[in-house]
This record gives structure tokens, sequence and C-alpha cells, in this order.
């Protein structure tokens, strides 16, 4: 695991019920006019309104920073789940930066470096999955390749992320239990990773534990709002370990898998997740014996499953909150070698605690279809 590292988060992290209303005050010290990046609900923040249907795609940016500069905003406000929040953040890069965003995507565009600082962004979650609001790069969406990239860069960080549990309170058991589970395998992946630092270890412990306690009482008693605390500071604490400690093989072929078909990011790593535990730890096992992320692993039995199978607590947690497999997506085995080789290619697969063969990211995909 990381002896040296560095930790960066967002400028200001206000945390509770209510604090979305701290987002006020916050925005007329960064800015004079926001643009408001929303699904549908406007939440009662002033600014010029955009909307953000689906996950972000590259061409929703493009129409996003025209829309800003159309208006004169000088800032962002992100409310929403993950896809709006990472529109946002995606926004508010371009809006302070020259050319095309395709210029500065990872993967399937050149690549560049920003070379100005962002526009301010504030980001308030309506969702407890993605952490996005305290990680600094946004997932878009390039239908043309079919694939997902990031955008990346420090000053990404939105420079207030208002957590407010309240607002996660209406959310679907379905979107619960996604969104749920993504926040769950952002501390999972980031504890096993081989970036793993002191810090982020702080963060995977505490995040694991609140889920482990409340994730099936929020799915199941949405009105909870001791549960949904708990989840959203779950959430909270796996963007800031994802944001500095990596991720793995469930994200690894979570990107793929979300470019090319029409399936939510959340649902893709709940159906992936125990599989890529149990493959992991056999690996590991055959090859790696002395890996210090078989002793994480069992630390994470300990904390999530009170030392039973891992792997066989988090398929036990997806029966429960009624994940489905990836085949109800239309992901069949004729799409398997693509997704093997996208994902071994991907950004995510590089921070995973053992290097998996080509056998074992078919294993992981065919489990998980």
């Amino acid at each position: 695991m990381a002896g040296n590292f560095e930790f960066a988060t967002a400028g200001r992290i206000v945390f509770g019920n209510g604090t979305r209303r701290d987002a006020a005050e916050a925005a007329r010290a960064l800015g004079t006019r926001p643009l408001l990046v929303t699904g549908s609900r406007t939440y009662g923040f002033e600014g010029v309104h955009f909307e953000v249907h689906g996950e972000p795609t590259i061409d929703i940016v493009r129409a996003g920073v025209a829309a800003a500069r159309a208006a004169g905003c000088d800032m962002v406000i992100a409310v929403g789940g993950g896809s709006v929040i990472d529109a946002g953040k995606a926004i508010a890069a371009m809006l302070a930066n020259p050319g095309d965003v395709l210029e500065y995507l990872e993967v399937v565009g050149q690549g560049r470096p920003l070379s100005n600082p962002c526009a301010p962004c504030i980001a308030i979650p309506t969702t407890a999955g993605t952490g996005s609001e305290v990680t600094r790069n946004a997932v878009l969406a390039s239908p043309e390749h079919k694939i997902k990239a990031s955008l990346r860069s420090p000053t990404m960080l939105p420079r207030v992320a208002a957590v407010d549990p309240e607002l996660t309170l209406d959310l679907p058991p379905q979107l619960t239990a996604t969104t749920g589970l993504d926040a769950l395998t952002q501390l999972i992946e980031p504890f096993v990773s081989i970036k793993a630092n002191p810090l982020t270890d702080l963060y995977c412990r505490e995040g694991m534990r609140r889920a482990a306690r409340s994730l099936r009482r929020a799915f199941r008693h949405g009105d909870d709002l001791n549960a949904r605390n708990d989840m959203s500071l779950t959430s909270l604490l796996g963007g800031l370990a994802l944001a500095n400690a990596g991720l793995g093989a469930v994200h690894g072929f979570a990107a793929p898998i979300g470019g090319a078909f029409d399936a939510p990011h959340g649902a893709v790593c709940a159906a992936l997740l125990p599989h890529v535990a149990a493959v992991n730890l056999r690996a590991l096992a055959e090859r790696n014996p002395a890996s210090e992320a078989l002793a994480r692993y069992a630390e994470a039995a300990r904390i999530l499953a009170g030392g039973s199978d891992l792997a066989a607590w988090l398929a036990g947690l997806c029966t429960d909150l009624e994940i489905p497999p990836l085949r109800h997506y239309g992901i069949g085995e004729a799409d398997i070698p693509a997704l093997c080789a996208n994902a071994a290619r991907a950004s995510s697969m590089k921070a995973n605690p053992i290097a998996l063969t080509h056998a074992e990211l078919r294993e992981i995909i065919e489990r998980a279809i």
C-alpha cells in the first residue's frame, strides 16, 4: 500500500440536515450569476437553469457551457445525483478553459491538462452513492465511441460540497439500493487498492461500518432519517477515499459497460461487486498469499459481515436489495470479449490489488451476467 501520499478534497465540506441552505450564502461569495445544473427540480435555488437527464455526455457538457456563456454565468451550482454533479463540474471546467471538452478528455480525447482553474462550483448531492461532490474528475459518456471517460483536474474539486441527508428522503427503494451499493463499492475498492493510505483507510473503515448497519434499513424504510444520514456520510466518505486511493476492477468494468449499454452506473457496480471480490480473493490467495490486500479483505469481512465470507455476504446483500444481473441491461455472451478488453485498459483497473488475467476478467463478467 502507498507510503508517500497526497490528499486533496473540496475546499469546504458541510454535512447535516438542512445544510443545503448554506449553499446560497456560499454562492454569493463565489460569483454573481450561477448556472444551476439539476435533474428536473430546482430545489429553490435561483440561477440560470440547465437540466441534465440521464448520465452526462460530451454533447450535454457542450450545451451546458454554451448556455452558461450565453447567460454570462460565472459559477455553477450542481444539485442532483452523481450524473448531475459530474455534468456541473465538467461545465465549470470548460467555462474557464478554451477549446472543446474532447481536447481534455482521457482515453477518447487528447487528454490535455486543463490550462486554467475551473470556474467555482458548488456540489449538492441528492443521492447517496457517487461521492462526486468531493472528487476531482467528471465521468462523461461518448456515445460515438461507446465508452465513458474522465475529464480530470485537481481544480475540478468543488469549492463547496453541501451534503444534506434530507434531500435523499424521497429516493425510491431501487435507487437507494443501487446508489448505496455504489457507495459501498467505493469504500471496499479504495481499502484494498494498491494506492490505499492511512487517511483513506480511516474513511473506508467508518463508511463500511455505517453501510453495514444502514443500507438495508434505508432501502426498506426510506423515511428513516438516521439511516439516510448514515448513507449520505457513507457516500461522502467513499468519494473522499476513491479520489485519493483509486478504485479497482468493479469500476474498471463499469466504465465500458456504461458507455456501451443503457445501464445505470450504480446498478452495474452492484451486479459486479460480489464477483470481483470472489475472483480477487482467489487470485491473491493463489499468486500473492503474502499480500496486505488479503488482510484488508479479511478486515472488510469483519466490519461488514462479522467475519463470514465477504463475497457471499455481498451476494446476499445484492439479493436482499433486488439487484438484477447484467443481462437485465441487454449484456450477453457476445459482448464479453470487448468488455474484457476495454476493462483491462481502464484507468480504475490500475489500482486493483492484483493484476487479473484475461480468464479472470472473463469469469467476472460471466458471473455478473
